[in-house]
């Protein structure tokens, strides 16, 4: 596959390894001739350490086949999180490490999860589009604020910091997107 189809999730052989990607920028060139550079970020699936390439966007990259299982997040402890396999009960594990940019969206029971399976091996986790998270602390509503107005921060009960419209106020529910991080609307 070529760099310009690399997205977040995909398992791809760089450097000799599997890594899982976490990350992809796009880097426009200033002049015309020049070639627009996919900045890569991800994992090693054994060692599990991080892993950074530019390619170019004519550049081909081996893809690693790998298996999506749907899974719900079950819980967290100081071991990890666990998850369990929908159709056949069985558990997967991730040390907090593994999974840290995963982890603010993760909340108990929560479905729409996969997990990626390469060589029998659980290498990473991917999110559903959007989750639901209720504010635990943010200033105070404002009265007569638009939804067109400032933003505020907000800190949802797994503490994940989210940039708010300021007539939101602390207890309310609202959706957000976990590939980017930003809030959608009210749930």
């Amino acid at each position: 596959m070529k760099a310009s189809e690399i997205k977040k999730g995909l398992v791809i052989e760089a450097d000799g390894a599997n890594v899982v990607v976490t990350e992809v920028q796009v880097q426009t060139a200033s002049s015309r001739s020049g070639n627009t550079l996919y900045k890569v970020r991800g994992r090693n699936v054994v060692t599990r350490q991080k892993f950074q390439a530019a390619f170019k966007g004519d550049e081909f990259v081996q893809t690693v086949e790998f298996e999506r299982r749907a899974v719900q997040f079950l819980y967290e402890d100081a071991d990890g999180c666990t998850f369990m396999d929908r159709d056949t009960y069985e558990q997967y594990a991730f040390s907090i490490d593994a999974i840290e940019d995963e982890r603010p969206y993760l909340t108990d029971g929560l479905e729409g999860v996969y997990v990626l399976v390469v060589d029998g091996m659980p290498v990473g986790i991917e999110l559903p589009a959007t989750v639901v998270q209720t504010i635990v602390e943010c200033a105070p509503a404002m009265k007569g604020a638009s939804a067109a107005a400032r933003n505020k921060p907000a800190t949802t009960h797994t503490g994940l910091v989210v940039l708010v419209p300021e007539y939101l106020a602390s207890g309310e529910s609202i959706k957000i997107n976990t590939l980017t991080g930003d809030f959608m609307s009210r749930a």
